[in-house]
């Protein structure tokens, strides 16, 4: 949706209003105006979309924890790993008001560790996964990934997707990526076993897959 910068005389009290309802929500002045006068007059707005996505996460979230939303363009979920210090991951999902370079949004796993056997461990599950990825999902090409200590980027692409099936799409992928990371770390004392046994159920879980991120 195209915007375009317009002048409003405003009441000073309905500004005051406003301002603290967007602080609240962690938006800003403008976006907040616009979503109210969106919604009053029946239009859908690219935040609107994205509410609608996250609320199908969130219904579908299962065990996941849910983050205060800062921001409407973001969901943080967060898992435990049972594991040392049971440490804890995050998924932050960002979704794009607008496609960029063709991707709607993007995908971040995060764990905050400064235990470098931690971090060593979880690259190699990231680089399997994106092995397997490649191997095995036929509409992976041109994913983009991106390995940082600690964390895994990846970029999310299905524009033909209406809100409730991407919301779909996108918790099924965060849940079984969670399920294939606990299940490395629970098999790490025997490392290219574990990866070996995993890549197969992965082949197996993702053959009849119709439709991914």
């Amino acid at each position: 949706m195209h915007k375009s910068i317009y002048s409003l005389v405003l009441a000073d009290d309905v500004i005051a209003a406003v301002d603290q309802m967007a602080y609240q929500l962690h938006t800003s002045r403008s976006n907040l105006i616009n979503q109210i006068l969106a919604e009053r007059l029946s239009c859908v707005t690219p935040e609107m979309r994205m509410q609608a996505v996250f609320s199908r996460m969130e219904a579908l979230a299962g065990s996941f924890r849910i983050l205060e939303q800062t921001s409407a363009h973001m969901l943080s979920l967060q898992s435990q790993l049972d594991y040392k210090y049971k440490p804890t991951v995050q998924y932050y999902v960002e979704l794009y008001r607008v496609p960029k370079d063709g991707e709607d949004g993007r995908l971040r796993v995060q764990l905050r560790t400064q235990n470098q056997t931690l971090i060593a461990v979880l690259e190699q599950f990231f680089r399997l996964w994106m092995m397997w990825e490649e191997r095995y999902l036929p509409d992976a090409a041109g994913t983009v990934y991106r390995i940082a200590p600690g964390r895994l980027e990846r970029s999310i692409r299905n524009p033909q997707a209406d809100e409730e099936t991407l919301g779909e799409l996108i918790g099924a992928y965060v849940r079984t990526f969670d399920k294939f990371l606990k299940a490395y770390f629970a098999g790490i004392a025997c490392p290219q076993e574990t990866a070996e046994r995993l890549e197969t159920a992965f082949r197996i879980e993702t053959a009849n897959r119709q439709k991914s991120i």
